[in-house]
């Protein structure tokens, strides 16, 4: 709120800075290949994979998958200060996103078995080494070139900077986390989709994180989601089967486990109420809804792309903008095209109906009047957001834009002083080109689909959030998403009461000011 923040450290004690990286003493493990010959792919194959040739699991396949989704980007040092930047991005660069993948026997990888990804190394750890009747009693549907892919939040992490509200950031995060995924799968030919019927304890089971005696107890992993990568008619059936049930797991937990994970921190500070939100949140198995809710037209044709690789790899998070730059309405219209919840990465990973619609500010763009816009994502958004907004309202199509882009105006004028004011006063949100909130439809969809539904609506605010990090680099801008604002102030811009809206994340887009005394280096040595 305007007159207090949620509950966090009046300063920050940087000896307990969470370090960024999980190790497990004692776990094997496999360096992958940091580069690769690849042939240039045009962006737009980040949606669609049209023409990209199904590739083999194989280890050096696996390599550039997560190369172009969860490794390093970068190393930044000012002074004697030196971070990584990675594919991913993360609330505060803290990174509570962890991910664990099940794999089949691979060459140059041995067994089959459990194992988790250290980035700053680009490697695998083995966690747990399956024999192959385990195996086939517990994922006999994991075959063919298929593997499971586990994110799990180190709330820790975000707590030591955010306090009480760092379990949301993790659920962004988890969001961000999973459109990287999808898109660098489909680089691969690959198919990608969340597993709804899998519980969390079914999942944390599988994955190892719950075994306590292998963690400390306040930087344990919380199971997010459970995803299926591979072939598109083996994933599809991964993805309607349900869980195994108690008796295959405690199998699978006598498999042979490896390592204890290192400390993150030498102290913690306790925030009672995240463990309460974690257990409350927790997922049972929950029947998947219908993806998409309208027949969106096909994406429309873009020439003269970059790569995608090369886009993938340079995504940053901008830290400040220029207050000058502007962009076409064009480009504006493209990059809100791709947020559309067709059945397309990353949305065709995601099992239920879309149910964020965004609130724009438009500052700088060409050929569009300042002021506050509705792009309504979701099957009713127009009309549900319409019923309960101010009266004076246009709710007017925008003229020039793409007739299936449900893009309304509302009103015209300096959006400025409100983006500044609704994103906890920071510069950032009133200097870019525009600026954006992201609205869910809260309480009916938790009344829907159960508490544990909490935690999808933020991951969706996630997924729409790397799509336009990525489209803002495409278009020559760059994107931050913004974690830190005043959801009472959105909602008194739209006149809105109640909890059947919520804002859950905001997002801005301009011309990036770089800081000239800061020195970049390549993620890994060897490029």
């Amino acid at each position: 709120r305007l007159d207090r923040y949620a509950a966090a450290r009046d300063t920050l004690d940087w000896a307990l800075q969470p370090h960024p990286f999980r190790r497990f003493i004692g776990s094997p493990r496999v360096l992958l290949a940091r580069r690769f010959a690849r042939e240039p792919v045009a962006f737009d194959r980040i949606y669609d994979g049209a023409g990209l040739p199904l590739q083999p699991l194989t280890l050096d396949v696996l390599a550039d998958f997560l190369r172009h989704s969860l490794a390093l980007s970068a190393w930044k040092q000012w002074r004697t200060s030196r971070w990584s930047l990675r594919v991913n991005p993360s609330s505060g660069n803290l990174h509570p996103t962890e991910a664990t993948l099940v794999l089949p026997a691979l060459p140059g990888l041995g067994e089959a078995g459990v194992f988790h990804y250290t980035a700053d190394e680009h490697a695998l750890q083995r966690r747990a080494t399956v024999s192959e009747a385990t195996w086939r009693a517990v994922l006999p549907g994991v075959e063919g070139g298929a593997f499971l892919v586990g994110l799990t939040s180190v709330v820790w992490r975000e707590a030591w900077k955010y306090g009480e509200r760092a379990f949301r950031y993790c659920q962004h995060d988890a969001g961000h986390a999973l459109a990287a995924l999808r898109f660098a799968a489909n680089l691969q030919g690959w198919k990608l989709a969340v597993l709804p019927r899998w519980p969390d304890d079914s999942a944390a089971a599988l994955l190892g994180v719950d075994r306590s005696a292998d963690f400390v107890a306040e930087e344990r992993d919380v199971p997010e989601m459970l995803l299926a990568v591979g072939p598109a008619a083996r994933v599809d059936a991964l993805a309607a089967a349900a869980a195994p049930d108690e008796a295959a797991l405690a199998r699978w937990r006598t498999a042979a486990w490896h390592g204890t994970a290192a400390p993150l921190s030498r102290d913690h500070h306790d925030w009672p109420v995240l463990g309460e939100i974690v257990a409350a949140t927790d997922a049972p198995a929950r029947a998947p809804g219908t993806p998409c809710n309208r027949s969106w037209p096909p994406l429309p044709a873009r020439a003269n792309l970059p790569d995608a690789r090369r886009i993938l790899l340079q995504r940053r998070s901008a830290v400040d903008f220029d207050g000058t730059t502007r962009i076409p309405r064009d480009a504006l219209f493209a990059m809100l095209d791709r947020t559309l919840p067709r059945a397309f990465a990353p949305f065709d990973a995601w099992p239920w109906p879309a149910e964020v619609d965004l609130l724009l500010f438009v500052h700088r763009v060409d050929g569009l009047p300042p002021g506050a816009y509705v792009l309504a994502r979701t099957a009713d958004g127009a009309q549900r957001l319409r019923a309960g907004t101010r009266a004076e309202f246009a709710w007017s199509p925008v003229e020039g834009a793409p007739a299936h882009l449900p893009l309304f105006f509302l009103a015209g004028g300096d959006t400025r002083p409100v983006a500044r004011l609704a994103c906890c006063h920071q510069e950032i949100a009133a200097d870019g080109c525009f600026a954006l909130a992201m609205l869910a439809r809260f309480a009916p969809a938790l009344a829907e689909r159960g508490a544990s539904f909490y935690r999808a609506l933020f991951q969706e605010t996630g997924m729409i959030g790397q799509v336009l990090y990525l489209e803002a680099e495409v278009h020559g801008v760059r994107g931050t998403g913004i974690g830190c604002f005043f959801d009472d102030v959105v909602h008194e811009v739209l006149g809105r009461q109640g909890d059947g809206v919520q804002a859950l994340y905001c997002f801005t887009v301009g011309g990036p000011v770089e800081d000239a005394r800061l020195t970049t280096e390549p993620g890994y040595p060897e490029g």
